[in-house]
């Protein structure tokens, strides 16, 4: 057994997915602006982005902007299920292979300019895209979970409709969003959101063990994201 931030246990097996980070300096400064729920792209960084990742980037870059200005009046349910379907058509890599890092959590941002990213990119994206369409925290955890049929972590969003529900399980390997309790090959292990840290509990909502501030590269990518 190994400990998490603030002295939680977890599993030998899961401490490659848990480690520190360094900061990737190339991609922390040039952050989209974000005002009013919109997330808007200044010209002078779309030309920045087009120089670096090429044209392909601005455009998924703009896409993201659409998806969030058109959108804020449609229903939860619906900003979840477009949200979910807009970034699992992003390329994963695991983060050594796109990062040459162990682990690394990536904004939503530098998911899309790299085009692609791996199990906590593709949960992060969706957490803060819907959070800036406006659905309340507190209906969302990022939960990591073991993947049976693989036998290896996985991150993913889930999303309470309402408190007592079952959450719903937005995930890139299976792109049906269903209810936690039909997803028999996720077993949880803890989740976070921006108030809290929760310790799974069966397939309830866990026990709380304190905030998600606990977790170095969850604090890491929310700086990078609203700096």
């Amino acid at each position: 057994m190994n400990r998490l931030p603030g002295g939680i246990r977890v599993a030998h097996g899961w401490r490659r997915y848990l480690c520190g980070v360094s900061v990737l300096a190339a991609l922390a400064a040039p952050l989209p602006v974000q005002a009013a729920g919109l997330i808007e792209f200044s010209d002078s960084l779309l030309k920045k982005v087009e120089k670096r990742y090429g044209k392909s980037a601005v455009l998924r870059l703009n896409a993201l902007a659409d998806l969030v200005r058109k959108n804020g009046n449609i229903s939860e349910m619906d900003k979840v299920e477009k949200v979910n379907g807009f970034f699992n058509m992003i390329p994963y890599y695991t983060d050594w292979a796109h990062w040459k890092k162990k682990d690394y959590w990536a904004t939503p941002f530098e998911k899309l300019t790299t085009h692609g990213g791996d199990c906590e990119d593709y949960a992060l994206a969706k957490y803060f895209t819907l959070k800036e369409l406006g659905v309340p925290e507190k209906k969302m955890r990022i939960m990591y979970v073991k993947a049976l049929r693989w036998n290896e972590a996985h991150m993913v969003l889930t999303y309470f409709p309402n408190p007592d529900d079952i959450p719903l399980v937005l995930d890139n390997l299976n792109p049906r969003i269903l209810p936690a309790h039909k997803r028999k090959d996720l077993v949880p292990v803890y989740s976070f959101n921006g108030d809290g840290l929760w310790l799974a509990k069966g397939r309830g909502t866990g026990k709380r063990v304190g905030g998600s501030g606990k977790l170095k590269l969850w604090v890491d990518v929310n700086k990078r994201f609203n700096q």
